[in-house]
Formats: C-alpha cells, structure tokens, sequence
C-alpha cells in the first residue's frame, strides 16, 4: 500500500477544512479577541529574551577575550558561571510576566494559581489539573511555545560560551583559560 493509497483510505480525508476555515472556526470557538494581544506580547517576550540572550553572551565572549592570556584563576568559569545565572534569572522573569498577564486576562480566580499554571506552561512541566474556560484553552500552547524557544536560545548561547572555554588549548595547569 502506498502512502497515497493510506491517505485516500482515512475517513475524514474529503472533509478536510482549509487553513482559513479552520483559523476561522478556532477562532469563533475561542470568541476571544484578547487572544491577538496575548501573541504579540509572546512574540515581544521572545525578542526581549533573545536580545537579553545575545547581551549576556556576548558580553561573556568578549569578557572571555579579554581574560584569554591573562593569569586570572577560575575568572572564565565565573563568568559562565554569572552567564547561567543571568540566563536563569531571564527565565523567571518572563514567568513572571506571564503571571501578571495571565492575572491581567482573569484567567485563573486566585494570584497563587496563575504563577503555578504560567510557570508549569512555560516550562512545559504539566504538571498541575488546571481547568481554562473555553475562551482561554489555547492559552497552554502560546505559553509552552514561547517556553521552548526561550529555553532553546539559552541552550544555543550556553553551548556556544561552553565551547568556547573548551576549545582553547591549555598553555599550562595554571593559565586559568579553561574550567
């Protein structure tokens, strides 16, 4: 059987919606214009968390330069170790953000509530039971991305400042050029 065989045998294959109509139909749903403004602020986090990423990095990199020949011992690794934090620290507050939107929009009856539900969206936990009103159930999935790609950047720019500590050669034990 081939692919096209598969597809032609699906139940609901003829009725399937246009992108449109689909987008249309969601959106009816949904009845919830606010929606629009919670995506431009998900699209403005993830710039503001990007140009925080690119700052904290490059500043690494150029911190890391500048202490490449010098006899500072443990200074690369401190200001990893600082890039981390700066980066963990970026993370929690757009947790937050997403708290005081959240508490903004009504989503949930109590202040306690929205931190858990945005921080366990951002982060993609699930763990929590949360019950959203219909106007609200694409609300996960906006956090949750917005969450993934953050997190996805921070890899990005950790992995590329831990490259750079590991790749430089060890002139001798106490250069302090590398962890």
């Amino acid at each position: 059987m081939t692919f096209a065989d598969f597809l032609a045998r699906l139940p609901g294959i003829n009725a399937l919606p246009s992108f449109d109509t689909l987008f249309a139909e969601i959106n009816t749903d949904m009845g919830n214009s606010e929606i629009w403004f919670v995506l431009l602020l998900a699209c403005l986090m993830l710039t503001f968390h990007g140009l925080a990423v690119l700052m904290i990095a490059g500043t690494f990199h150029w911190i890391d330069g500048k202490l490449e020949n010098k006899r500072i011992y443990g200074a690369n690794f401190l200001s990893y170790f600082l890039a981390i934090l700066l980066i963990i620290a970026s993370h929690l507050i757009e947790i937050v953000a997403w708290a005081y939107i959240c508490v903004a929009l009504q989503v949930f009856p109590t202040n306690p509530q929205t931190f858990y539900f945005a921080g366990e969206m951002y982060t993609t936990v699930g763990y929590g039971d949360y019950t959203l009103s219909q106007r609200w159930r694409i609300l996960p999935i906006i956090i949750s991305f917005s969450g993934i790609f953050a997190v996805s950047m921070s890899g990005a720019a950790l992995y590329s400042m831990m490259g750079a500590l590991l790749s430089r050669p060890n002139q001798n034990g106490k250069s302090g050029a590398g962890l």
